[in-house]
């Protein structure tokens, strides 16, 4: 397990949040919205570093979903639910987060790998506390990304993942093959 300092600037600039000054102002004035910064906002982890979350469109659990109702559908599964109950929904899904309860539950990465065999061509996100000895292995997974707790990123800072973002060169079973 990697651990370390926490560098100051290991964290992403906080994402800004309209907040209105004028309550009853009409919705399409933005003029008088100033930023605030929310500090606690989860941090997307990427081969390219930490970011922001650029995702703005709703997220379904699985329980609550029966099917796609807009233009941009994405579903939430825990570690108990079944992907395979996603199969004929797939190609009209853009985004599937797949939850963590803990770093040291596993069914996360069963559920990506069986999504990618499936045919899921979208966005694969795992949320929750995966840490960053994980990434590798989320990676191979099919994951395209990582969303994690703001604490974890600063206990965590991107240099500590970057050193697993090279994630195809520690595949064992890619060298046994070579």
């Amino acid at each position: 397990m990697v651990r370390g300092p926490v560098p100051a600037d290991a964290m992403p600039a906080p994402r800004p949040v309209l907040v209105r000054n004028d309550e009853h102002a009409p919705q399409e004035d933005t003029a008088d919205a100033t930023p605030a910064p929310q500090p606690d906002a989860p941090v997307i982890v990427t081969d390219q570093g930490f970011a922001a979350d650029d995702w703005s469109h709703p997220v379904t659990p699985l329980a609550e979903f029966s099917g796609p109702t807009g233009p941009v559908t994405a579903i939430e599964i825990g570690p108990e639910d079944d992907p395979q109950l996603l199969a004929r929904h797939l190609p009209e899904i853009d985004m599937i987060r797949v939850r963590f309860p803990s770093f040291s539950d596993g069914r996360g990465f069963t559920h990506a790998r069986q999504l990618r065999l499936m045919g899921f061509q979208g966005r694969l996100r795992a949320a929750g506390p995966v840490i960053a000895d994980q990434y590798a292995m989320a990676r191979r997974s099919g994951f395209d990304e990582v969303e994690i707790p703001a604490e974890l990123a600063r206990r965590q800072p991107w240099p500590q993942w970057q050193r697993r973002a090279n994630w195809r060169a520690h595949d064992y079973q890619s060298r046994l093959r070579a």
